[in-house]
């Protein structure tokens, strides 16, 4: 069987044989000599072989057998070894190291996130952030399937991802997103009805009018877009309006205005998910509990 070692007992004899002696090895250890002295004994006798020579009346310093010179590097390598290992799990511990796989809905990977993660990692330089963004549904899958660790998206169906806990965080309202010489530019807030009578986008947002009075207008739209930049661009070329949640709308763009949509009034709790049957990893940890402090704050 091979022998097991102590890391104590490979630190006490790499100061023994470091420091020339026992004494000065039992100082920087703030062990007896003794107590040292044993450790050592136990540790060749897991080697089966002495690693230092017999002291005498005439001998001042410990000096190493031949086994002991062989065995001294290996003992470093060994603790040095440990010590990384150590050092590793414990940035890791502290989120300071590893790696972090995030998924999050545009609209708050554009608007939210940059400011919160740069934040966060700001004292964590070996911490690796993989950084995902797409609709709600897909944030979820993502989740569901551990190809990410936390996921920010809409409230989901719980009877469709049961498996997942959501946390609520923002609250987005929807509203009606147009080019400013659209005639309903005028407007400070519109109803449903009132979109009856113009060319509808609809986009994965659009969604969040089901179960609303408004879910007829999701039938007469002509249009359907999944790519955000696009969406915006036939937004700008006059082709149609569309309806946003109020974050998803770009906010320097000085083409398109954002109308409130007061009847119905549709707000879109947006949040973290992730499974609950699945603890999640220090730095996953550390981030979540992170964004609910700035909530609190």
């Amino acid at each position: 069987m091979l022998p097991e070692f102590k890391i104590a007992q490979l630190r006490h004899f790499v100061w023994v044989a470091e420091l020339k002696g026992f004494h000065n090895a039992a100082e920087k250890a703030c062990r007896t000599q003794p107590a040292i002295s044993l450790s050592i004994r136990d540790l060749e006798s897991k080697l089966g072989s002495k690693v230092f020579e017999k002291r005498n009346a005439k001998t001042t310093m410990t000096e190493l057998t031949p086994f002991g010179k062989h065995f001294l590097p290996r003992a470093k390598e060994l603790i040095a070894h440990h010590d990384s290992v150590a050092q590793d799990m414990n940035l890791m511990r502290e989120h300071k190291a590893g790696h972090l796989r995030l998924a999050s809905v545009p609209s708050i990977a554009c608007r939210i996130l940059p400011e919160l993660i740069s934040e966060f990692v700001a004292d964590s330089p070996s911490l690796h952030i993989s950084f995902y963004d797409d609709n709600s549904e897909a944030v979820m899958r993502k989740v569901e399937r551990q190809q990410v660790d936390l996921g920010i998206a809409s409230e989901p169906d719980q009877l469709e991802h049961k498996d997942l806990v959501f946390t609520p965080i923002w609250q987005d309202q929807i509203g009606v997103v147009c080019h400013r010489d659209h005639p309903l530019a005028n407007e400070n807030e519109v109803d449903w009805q009132a979109l009856r009578d113009h060319r509808l986008i609809s986009n994965g947002t659009t969604r969040l009018l089901a179960d609303t009075p408004a879910a007829s207008l999701l039938n007469d739209s002509q249009f359907f877009v999944s790519n955000m930049l696009s969406l915006i661009a036939l937004l700008e070329a006059g082709i149609g309006i569309s309806t946003l949640p109020r974050f998803a709308f770009p906010q320097d763009n000085q083409h398109l205005k954002f109308i409130t949509l007061s009847d119905p009034q549709v707000i879109r709790n947006i949040g973290m998910v992730h499974l609950g049957n699945k603890s999640l990893s220090p730095a996953a940890q550390a981030l979540h509990d992170y964004i609910l402090s700035k909530q609190d704050s």
